[in-house]
């Protein structure tokens, strides 16, 4: 008898120990989601509703001024004969290659320069970013007044150099206009790329590179068998960033350019601006945008899988 009430706590204790990680597992559950809910109402109030109504205003012919009526999917069969949408779209991914590679590429060239330990090297790494510390607008507007022909610093410096006898006219052509908004980009956003590609350099263990001197490989085979597989999360997200913000382009095309000449550099955003307050058809430009969103999902899905590193 003494022996079975002594043992009788130690089974109601195990009984609560067993009952404990069930209660624990409810638990977590259930203060995670109270964690997450002022987060989701806010996604809910400022992403998914609008984008309901989005979707919603892309099945009606909506004027701007009038009262909307269903067209079923009409907005969508119109999209393949908008000509200003389908040359937006070429034009876009013209616009999205070119500035994607020449960014990387200075990029590349100016991480060398700020990864340097030459005494100077904070002062270049500021000197970089601060351009990107400008809004895209207000950077378009010191470009434009940097530009244009009747008194701007940069055809000045042109004509000092011998480069042209008089403005060299930055957009008055399809390629100048180009080339202009390319510069711009160039100039605002390569201090992001470099500083979050010399972070990602200084996150590789020096150890690696001093074992590889060691063992004699020279710096193209460190360059492709250290640095690039360890920068490879980086550059994943430095190129997605890249071809979402080229594929949206729109402030700069709208201050520089206007979208000419001839309607020659006009973006996917800036048709979606030009159909819905320049035509007044919101029902057309929402149809353009659910459009542009549902590209913009499957493009980055897709560079997602083929980006992700193997071990995942």
């Amino acid at each position: 008898m003494a022996t079975l009430t002594s043992l009788q706590p130690r089974t109601d204790t195990a009984g609560r120990d067993r009952r404990r990680p069930g209660r624990r597992r409810i638990r977590r559950p259930a203060t995670g989601m109270l964690f997450v809910a002022p987060l989701a109402v806010v996604v809910a109030v400022i992403f998914l509703v609008p984008l309901g109504v989005l979707i919603f205003m892309s099945f009606h012919d909506w004027p701007l001024l009038g009262t909307p009526q269903p067209n079923g999917v009409e907005n969508y069969a119109d999209i393949a004969s908008n000509e200003l949408f389908t040359g937006a779209i070429r034009f876009t991914l013209l616009y999205t290659v070119l500035a994607t590679v020449v960014i990387f590429a200075v990029s590349f060239v100016l991480v060398a320069v700020a990864a340097s330990p030459r005494r100077g090297a904070r002062f270049y790494r500021t000197a970089f970013f601060l351009p990107y510390v400008v809004g895209t607008a207000a950077a378009a507007l010191i470009w434009f007044a940097s530009v244009n022909d009747q008194n701007g610093i940069a055809n000045d410096v042109l004509q000092r150099l011998g480069l042209t006898d008089g403005p060299w006219g930055f957009p008055d052509t399809p390629g100048k206009a180009l080339f202009t908004v390319l510069s711009l980009v160039v100039w605002k956003f390569i201090g992001f790329q470099v500083l979050v590609l010399l972070v990602g350099l200084q996150s590789i263990p020096a150890e690696l590179h001093e074992a590889a001197r060691v063992d004699g490989a020279s710096t193209w085979q460190r360059l492709r068998y250290i640095t690039l597989p360890y920068l490879r999360p980086t550059l994943a997200l430095l190129l997605i960033l890249s071809i979402t913000g080229s594929l949206l382009a729109f402030d700069q095309f709208l201050v520089l350019t206007k979208g000419g000449p001839d309607n020659s550099t006009i973006t996917v955003m800036f048709a979606v601006y030009n159909t819905a307050f320049q035509e007044f058809d919101l029902g057309k430009a929402a149809a353009l945008s659910v459009v542009l969103l549902v590209a913009l999902v499957i493009l980055n899905a897709v560079q997602l899988k083929f980006l992700r590193p193997k071990d995942d």
